[in-house]
């Protein structure tokens, strides 16, 4: 096999010749038709996730098919199209996994960190951690489902939303350009966030009702002005972007944060007295990932993607790193 991997903390992708690994109890080899490259794998390659060890084969954005099974696995056979994203496993047994919250498992496992991920030609993984690929769903356009698809999807449906509920999309990015389409699939009036105008277009296009300028205007105010918002998806990981829209809230509006900032946020106490609140989502399980993957097949939501060859691996996390794609790079490995 081939991989790009990560021989040391803060260095670049070299492309190695791999023997291909053998899938254990419990496991299934995939092997990789695309993985996204997503800007979470920063963390692994800056080694930012404890317990990291090197060299690291990044990438929880994985597509492609089984082809060998480990034993005790009877979910997957060969031939199967599946998906595998950041959350890789879990142990079943502590106390967050016996009451069926996976997510937030004590010894979750972290695809491309702490075992091996995408950026390769195959791979290992935990049976659980597998999601199946709908028939009418690409590799390419799959890959980044399931990390900012699921992860903007399972946050919306999360949060109490209601038919006709307005939403409004903080940052139209990778993520955002994804939260964008859900919300307005999900039946939600929708309002896209930028700053700048020069996303207004695509805004529009991908389905937002309307579209503020926070650079030209105050994001809280003119979401007032249109009624409030009963959820705010921040997507871009600017502290005092995200802070700026919290005023946008209706009385019980709720901020949720899936913009991986690790800036210390400030909301104003009084406010919260509404019922106003504040709050975070994770990715999801597989069981989340295919969820969103039937949801964006049935409802037409697709990723912007830039696709590039294994072989391109640093060019292509260079200009993810530099906010250079629209909007989410997928490394190919045909």
């Amino acid at each position: 096999m081939k991989a790009a991997v990560i021989p040391a903390k803060g260095e670049s992708f070299i492309i190695e010749e791999r023997e291909t690994p053998k899938p254990g109890p419990g496991q299934i080899r995939v092997a990789v038709e695309a993985c996204g490259v997503c800007h979470s794998d920063a963390m692994v390659r800056e080694g930012v996730l404890p317990g990291l060890q090197f060299p690291r084969v990044p990438g929880h954005e994985v597509a492609g098919r089984v082809d060998a099974v480990g034993e005790g696995v009877s979910r997957w056979k060969v031939g199967d199209r599946v998906g595998v994203g950041w959350h890789g496993g879990h142990c079943f047994e502590c106390d967050d996994c016996r009451a069926g919250d996976f997510i937030n498992c004590d010894h979750q496992q972290v695809t491309g960190a702490t075992h091996d991920g995408g950026y390769a030609t195959a791979m290992v993984a935990p049976a659980e951690g597998a999601a199946r690929i709908p028939d009418d769903l690409d590799a390419v356009h799959a890959g980044p489902l399931l990390c900012a698809g699921v992860t903007t999807f399972n946050a919306l449906r999360n949060a109490g939303l209601r038919a006709g509920a307005t939403v409004a999309v903080q940052g139209i990015g990778g993520l955002g350009h994804l939260g964008v389409q859900f919300a307005r699939r999900m039946g939600c009036r929708t309002i896209a966030i930028s700053r700048g105008d020069d996303k207004k277009q695509l805004a529009e296009e991908l389905g937002a009702h309307d579209f503020i300028d926070a650079k030209a205007t105050d994001p809280a105010e003119a979401l007032q002005a249109l009624g409030g918002a009963d959820i705010i998806l921040a997507t871009a990981p600017s502290g005092d972007a995200i802070q700026s829209v919290f005023g946008g809230l209706s009385k019980r509006g709720r901020l949720v944060i899936v913009a991986a900032t690790g800036e210390e946020l400030a909301f104003p106490g009084f406010a919260l007295l509404s019922g106003k609140s504040v709050a975070g989502w994770p990715s999801g399980t597989a069981a989340d990932s295919e969820d969103t993957m039937r949801f964006a097949v049935e409802q037409d939501v697709e990723a912007a993607i830039e696709a590039f060859p294994l072989e391109r691996a640093e060019e292509a996390y260079a200009k993810m790193m530099a906010n250079d794609v629209r909007f989410r790079a997928v490394l190919t490995m045909s």
